[in-house]
C-alpha cells in the first residue's frame, strides 16, 4: 500500500469530534471569587456547533442575563466557522441558555440577595452535546486582584526552587 493511501485510511477513521473539548475562561476566576458551579445547554446554530468544536470561542467578559423565565449568555464571542457560507454573522449575538425551571428561580434568588453576578467558567462537550458550566460569583475588589497575583508569584517561586533543589 502506497503512503498517500495509509494517509486517506487514517484521515477517514480519525473523527476529530470524537474528542472531550474544553475551552476555559481564566479570567473569571481572576476578577470574581466564585461561589457555586452548575451546568447548562446553550440554543446554537450549525455553524456555531462547528466553531465551538475546532475550540473558537472566546468567553472573556460575558456573563449571564435572566430575563423572565429564560437565562441568556451575553457577550461570548464565537467567531465564524471557516466553511460556512458567507452571510450575516454576529460573533457576539446573545444566546439563549438551557436550564431547568427550579434552576432559574433558585438563581434569581441568590443573584438578588447578595448582589451576585453568573459567569460562564468553561464550555465543553459531553458526547455530542456542548454543555457550558457557569458559575455563581462575587465580583473581586482591586486589592484582591492584587494579592491574587502576589500569591501566584510565590507560588512560582517555590515551585522553581523545589525543582532546583530535587
Amino acid at each position: 500500500m502506497s503512503n498517500k493511501f495509509a494517509n486517506l485510511i487514517v484521515l477517514l477513521y480519525t473523527n476529530p469530534y470524537n474528542e472531550n473539548m474544553k475551552i476555559t475562561n481564566r479570567k473569571a476566576s481572576f476578577d470574581y471569587q466564585l461561589l457555586d458551579h452548575f451546568e447548562a445547554g446553550i440554543n446554537l446554530l450549525g455553524a456555531e456547533v462547528k466553531a465551538i468544536r475546532e475550540g473558537h470561542v472566546d468567553l472573556a467578559g460575558s456573563f449571564v442575563r435572566i430575563l423572565g423565565n429564560e437565562a441568556y449568555l451575553v457577550n461570548a464571542k464565537i467567531f465564524p466557522y471557516e466553511y460556512a457560507r458567507p452571510e450575516v454573522y454576529d460573533t457576539r449575538r446573545t444566546r439563549k441558555l438551557l436550564l431547568h425551571k427550579k434552576q432559574l428561580i433558585s438563581l434569581k434568588s441568590k443573584m438578588d440577595g447578595a448582589n451576585l453576578t453568573v459567569v460562564p467558567v468553561s464550555m465543553y462537550t459531553t458526547h455530542s452535546l456542548i454543555k457550558v458550566e457557569l458559575a455563581l460569583a462575587k465580583a473581586k475588589r482591586q486589592f484582591e486582584k492584587r494579592e491574587t497575583i502576589k500569591q501566584r508569584d510565590i507560588d512560582r517561586e517555590i515551585a522553581e526552587e523545589l525543582k532546583r533543589h530535587s
